[in-house]
C-alpha cells in the first residue's frame, strides 16, 4: 500500500524504555484487576444469554500497530447475523465531518443512535463501554495497551491518508486521550490530532492520568451508546 509506505518514512519515534515500562505495565495493572474483571464479566455473559440468542462475545477485525491485523474481542452487544454496511456508511460520514441531522445536537459522531441491531442489553453494555472489557484479553496478548489510538476497522484504514496512518504508529488502547476527552463528541480529523498529540508526548505518567480519568467517563457513560 503507497500510503502506509509513506507513513513509514514518517513515523513518530517512541522511548523504548518506555514502550518496556508501558507493556510491564499493561501486564501488572491488568493481572491486578482480573477478579473484579472477571466477576463484572460473569454478570454481563448471564445478562447476554438471557437477553439475547447467540454467542456471548464478538470477534471483531481491527487494524493495529504498523497496519497489522488482529482480533479484538468485544461482548456482542447486537443481535446475531445483523447488517454491518450500515456502520461502514456512518464510518465515511463521520471521517467525512458529517453530522447526525437526526441528533439535532452538538460535535460529530459515527455511532448510529436508536440502532435497532442492538439487543437490549447491548445497549446498556455500550453506554457503560462494559462491552469492551474482553479487550483485556488483548492487552495480555499483546494485541493492544492499556493506553493507545482507538482501534480503526479495516474499511477505515482503506480511505486514510498520509497524516491519519501516523495514529498506528502506536499501539491501540483500551482507552486514551479521544476516549477520554473526545468520544462522540468530536470530529474525525479531531480525534486523529489528539492521538498523534498523545503519540508526540507520551509517558507513564499520562498513561496513569488517562487510565484514572477513565472510570468516571465510564460510570457516567459520556459519550457512549
Amino acid at each position: 500500500m503507497a500510503v502506509q509506505a509513506q507513513a513509514a518514512q514518517i513515523q513518530l519515534t517512541i522511548d523504548a524504555s518506555y514502550l518496556r515500562i508501558k507493556r510491564l505495565l499493561d501486564i501488572a495493572f491488568t493481572l491486578l484487576i482480573a477478579p473484579g474483571v472477571l466477576f463484572v464479566c460473569l454478570l454481563v455473559a448471564i445478562c447476554i444469554k438471557l437477553d439475547s440468542p447467540g454467542p456471548i462475545f464478538f470477534r471483531q477485525k481491527r487494524i493495529g500497530q504498523n497496519g497489522v491485523a488482529f482480533d479484538m474481542l468485544k461482548f456482542r452487544s447486537m443481535y446475531v447475523n445483523s447488517n454491518q454496511q450500515l456502520h461502514a456508511e456512518k464510518i465515511k460520514q463521520y471521517m467525512q465531518g458529517q453530522k447526525l441531522s437526526e441528533e439535532g445536537g452538538e460535535g460529530m459522531a459515527y455511532k448510529i443512535h436508536n440502532d435497532p441491531r442492538i439487543t437490549r442489553v447491548g445497549r446498556f453494555i455500550r453506554k457503560t463501554s462494559l462491552d469492551e472489557l474482553p479487550q483485556f484479553w488483548n492487552v495480555l496478548r499483546g494485541d493492544m495497551t492499556l493506553v493507545g489510538p482507538r482501534p480503526p476497522v479495516p474499511y477505515e484504514v482503506e480511505i486514510y491518508g498520509e497524516r491519519e496512518w501516523l495514529r498506528l504508529t502506536g499501539k491501540p488502547g483500551l482507552t486514551g486521550t479521544w476516549q477520554v476527552y473526545g468520544r462522540s463528541r468530536v470530529t474525525f480529523q479531531e480525534m486523529i490530532e489528539m492521538d498523534i498529540s498523545y503519540l508526540r508526548a507520551q509517558s507513564l505518567w499520562q498513561d496513569l492520568k488517562l487510565i484514572f480519568l477513565t472510570i468516571p467517563v465510564m460510570i457516567l457513560a459520556r459519550g457512549g451508546g
